[in-house]
C-alpha cells in the first residue's frame, strides 16, 4: 500500500511489455485519454471520501501533490471565500462506451469488451429495436421514461435516434410530455441527471459545483417555480433543464457531456408536494425575493469561476425579469421564457406579415396573457415594427393591446399593475374597461391574435369566426404549453376560419384538410427549439461575453430566412422541424454575426470568415452521434501506430496479447 497525497493506492507491478508503466494501474497503461484501468482506492476517514475509479490519468498523475487549500480571487458578486481543491473524481465510463455499434477492437480499447452482447450492430438495426420498444409503450409518459433510460445507458444511440426521428420524438422528451413528467418527477425518478443546489447550501455553492466531473459549456437553470402552465413544482422542475439540454445537443450539436441541467431547491409554494412523502425537495416554503437574489448572486459567480466561458440559460422562474435585468450585462446569460419565446414567435410572425402584406402601421395585435412570456414576445414584435416597419418605439408599442385575467390592461383600471405590464398599458380607452377577450376583439378589431395565457380553449369558435370576418388571413398564434393549455387547436382554427388563418402554436398539432379544397394543411409550431440551440451555440463559438438583445433579434430574423422555397410556397411560417440541424446552423451564424457587430465576441478569428466558411466552421464543431465510433477508431489507430511495434507484442509470461487490438480486457 502506498500513500500519495490524501489517498492510498494498492500498487501492482506492471508486466514487462515495453509500454509505459504507471504504478496507479495494475496493467500496462498506454498514455491515451481513453486507456485507463481504475486503481484500487481506499477511503481516507479524515476526509470522508471514497473514489471508486479515476479516468484520464497519465504518468504525471504519479507525482500529484497532496490537495491544498488556496485563496481564489473573487469574481463578480461572490465573496472572497477560500475554496479547497477538490480531489479529482470522474465517471469511469461514459454511457456511450457500451454502444453495440462499436467494433470488437474499439470495445477492447475502451475496456468494455464482454460487457455488452457480442453482435457488432448497424445503426439501422439499433434503431429498429428502439422504435419497436417505443411503439410497445402505450402512454406518452412511458415513452418519456424509456427515452430517458436510453439516454442514460447509450447516449450516442439516443441522439442518433433523435437525428432520424426528431419530429416524432421531440414531443416525448420535451413539450408536451415533459409537463406530465415534471408533475410526476418524484414518482418516476430513477437516476441522477444534473445537479440540485438547495438554499441550505448557500455559502458552499462553489465547493458543491466541483462535484460535477465534466467541463461545462452551457447550463439550463430553473427553480421550478413556474413550470410551463402547471405552476410551482419545486425540484420536480428538473425535467425542464434535462429536456431542454437534450434539445441543445440534438438540434445544435452541443456535446452532451458539456451540458449541465441545474435545479435550484429554493422551497415551493405547492402544498400538495410539501405534504407528499415522495417529494424529493426541501420541505420549506418558497424563499423570499431578497433571499433568492443573494443565492443567485453566489450561484452565477460560482458557475463562471468554475467554467469561465459558460453560457447560462434561465428557464421557468415565476418572475424572470429581475434576474435577467441583474445579470444580462455581467454574464453570458439569457432567459428563454422571455427572449427565446419572443424570438421564435417573431421568426414566424415575420413570415406571417409578409404573407398578409399588411404594413406595420396598420397591424393591431391582441395578446391574451400579460405575463413574462407575453410581454417578452410583444417587446420583440415592437422591435421588429421599429426596425423593419419604420415606426417610432411609441408608435410600435401602441399597436399592442394586452389582456390579463382582469381584462384589457389600462392605466385607469383601478388596480396596481405589475411593473412589466406598465409598458403596454393603454391610456386611450376613454375610461371604458373591457373585461373579456370577446369585448377586446370587438373593440380593437385585431389583425393578430396571440395566446400566452395557459387557458385551454380561450379562443372560442365565436372569436375565431370574428377574426376571419375581420381579416382575409387572420394571424392566430395559440402559444401556451402543454397542448392541454393551448388557447385553441389547429383543427378548431381551420374549421372556424374556413382555412384562411395563418397559424402557429406552442405545442404540436396534427395536419388538417382544408374545409373546401381538401388540401392537407400543416400547422406551424412556434417551438423555442428553433432558436435557443442556435443562441447557445452561437454564444459558445463566438465566446461572447454577453448575450445581447441584438443577438436574440438576429436569431429570429435568421429563423425567418431559413425556410426553403418549397416551404414558402406551401405557406409555412416555420421550416420543417426535420431540418432542425440545418436551421440551427443558420441561426448560429446569425447570432455570431450579431455578437461580432456588437463587439462582444472574443473569438475574433471568426470575423474574417465568409458566411459559407462560417457555416462550415459551425458544422465541424457540432457533435455528430453517427461519427463517434469513427473518432474512437481514429484515436485507436493513432495510438497503436505510436507504440512502435509494441501493440502486437506477446507477453511470454502469461501468453496474452498486449496489443490494443488483440487484448481481451
Amino acid at each position: 500500500m502506498k500513500k500519495i497525497g490524501h489517498y492510498y493506492f494498492r500498487v501492482a507491478q506492471a508486466p514487462s511489455t515495453g509500454l509505459h508503466k504507471n504504478p496507479f494501474f495494475p496493467t500496462p497503461c498506454p498514455t491515451s485519454p481513453r486507456s485507463s484501468i481504475a486503481p484500487n482506492l481506499y477511503q481516507n476517514p479524515s476526509i470522508g471520501l471514497h473514489i471508486n475509479q479515476i479516468r484520464n490519468m497519465s504518468a504525471a498523475a504519479a507525482a500529484v501533490p497532496a490537495p491544498v487549500t488556496k485563496s481564489v480571487e473573487p469574481h463578480a458578486h461572490i465573496k472572497g471565500h477560500q475554496h479547497p481543491v477538490a480531489p479529482v473524481r470522474q465517471t469511469p465510463v461514459s454511457s456511450g462506451d457500451y454502444d453495440t455499434a462499436y467494433s470488437p477492437q474499439v470495445r477492447r480499447y475502451l475496456r468494455t469488451y464482454g460487457m455488452s452482447p457480442p453482435a457488432h450492430e448497424s445503426f439501422e438495426t439499433q434503431a429498429t429495436r428502439c422504435m419497436k420498444l417505443l411503439e410497445a409503450k402505450t402512454t406518452p409518459i412511458e415513452k418519456f421514461m424509456y427515452l430517458t433510460q436510453l439516454r442514460a445507458t447509450n447516449v450516442h444511440l439516443f441522439y442518433r435516434l433523435m437525428a432520424n426521428h426528431v419530429k416524432e420524438l421531440t414531443p416525448y422528451i420535451y413539450t408536451p410530455t415533459v409537463g406530465e413528467a415534471c408533475q410526476k418527477w418524484h414518482q418516476i425518478w430513477t437516476q441522477p441527471e444534473g445537479m440540485y443546489l438547495s438554499f441550505s447550501d448557500r455559502g458552499h455553492l462553489h465547493t458543491i459545483i466541483q462535484n460535477w466531473p465534466h467541463n461545462v459549456e452551457i447550463t439550463v437553470v430553473t427553480d421550478g417555480s413556474r413550470i410551463l402552465g402547471l405552476g410551482d413544482l419545486g425540484v420536480n422542475g428538473m425535467g425542464i433543464p434535462v429536456g431542454k439540454l437534450a434539445l441543445y445537443t440534438a438540434c445544435a450539436g452541443i456535446r452532451p457531456e458539456a451540458t449541465l441541467p441545474l435545479c435550484l431547491d429554493l422551497g415551493t409554494s405547492n402544498k400538495a408536494l410539501l405534504e407528499d412523502p415522495l417529494y424529493m425537495g426541501s420541505r420549506r416554503e418558497k424563499v423570499t425575493a431578497e433571499e433568492e437574489k443573494d443565492f443567485l448572486d453566489e450561484l452565477m459567480a460560482a458557475l463562471t469561476e468554475r467554467w469561465p466561458g459558460i453560457v447560462i440559460q434561465y428557464e421557468d422562474f415565476k418572475n424572470p425579469f429581475p434576474s435577467l435585468e441583474r445579470y444580462q450585462h455581467t454574464y453570458t446569460m439569457f432567459n428563454d421564457d422571455i427572449q427565446g419565446t419572443g424570438a421564435v414567435i417573431l421568426g414566424g410572425f415575420i413570415n406571417a406579415c409578409r404573407a398578409t402584406r399588411i404594413p406595420a402601421s396598420e397591424q393591431r395585435a391582441v395578446f391574451l396573457g400579460a405575463g413574462s412570456a407575453g410581454v417578452g414576445v410583444a417587446k420583440q414584435l415592437v422591435e421588429y415594427f421599429v426596425k423593419e416597419g419604420g415606426l417610432s418605439e411609441d408608435e410600435a408599442r401602441r399597436r399592442f393591446w394586452l389582456v390579463d385575467s382582469r381584462g384589457l390592461v389600462t392605466n385607469d383600471r383601478g388596480d396596481t399593475l405589475a411593473e412589466h405590464k406598465v409598458y403596454f398599458s393603454r391610456d386611450d380607452n376613454e375610461g371604458q374597461q373591457y373585461r373579456s377577450l370577446e369585448e377586446v376583439v370587438e373593440y380593437v378589431k385585431p389583425t393578430i391574435l396571440m395566446g400566452l395565457s395557459t387557458i385551454g380553449g380561450a379562443f372560442t369558435p365565436g372569436i375565431l369566426q370574428r377574426m376571419a370576418e375581420l381579416n382575409e388571413h387572420p394571424v392566430i398564434f395559440p402559444l401556451s404549453n402543454p397542448s392541454s393549455k393551448s388557447e385553441c387547436t389547429f383543427a378548431d382554427a381551420i374549421a372556424h376560419t374556413d382555412g384562411t388563418c395563418l397559424f402557429a402554436s406552442g405545442s404540436p398539432f396534427p395536419s388538417q384538410p382544408h374545409p373546401t379544397s381538401g388540401k392537407l394543411l400543416t400547422p406551424g409550431q412556434g417551438n423555442n427549439m428553433y432558436v435557443f440551440p442556435g443562441i447557445g451555440l452561437g454564444a459558445i463559438l463566438s465566446k461572447a461575453v454577453n448575450v445581447t438583445q441584438d443577438m436574440i433579434y438576429a436569431s429570429a430574423t435568421a429563423l425567418s430566412q431559413s425556410l426553403t422555397p418549397q416551404e414558402h410556397a406551401d405557406g409555412w411560417l416555420y421550416p420543417d422541424i426535420r431540418r432542425i440541424r440545418e436551421v440551427s446552423v443558420v441561426v448560429t451564424r446569425g447570432v455570431i454575426r450579431a455578437a461580432q457587430l456588437g463587439g462582444v465576441d472574443r473569438e475574433i478569428a471568426l470575423r474574417g470568415l465568409s458566411d459559407a466558411d462560417l457555416d462550415s466552421y459551425i458544422q465541424q464543431r457540432m457533435y455528430d452521434p453517427f461519427k463517434e465510433g469513427q473518432l474512437v477508431e481514429t484515436e485507436l489507430r493513432e495510438l497503436t501506430g505510436s507504440l512502435n511495434g509494441h501493440a502486437n507484442g506477446v507477453n511470454g509470461a502469461n501468453g496474452t496479447t498486449n496489443g490494443a487490438y488483440g487484448s481481451h480486457l
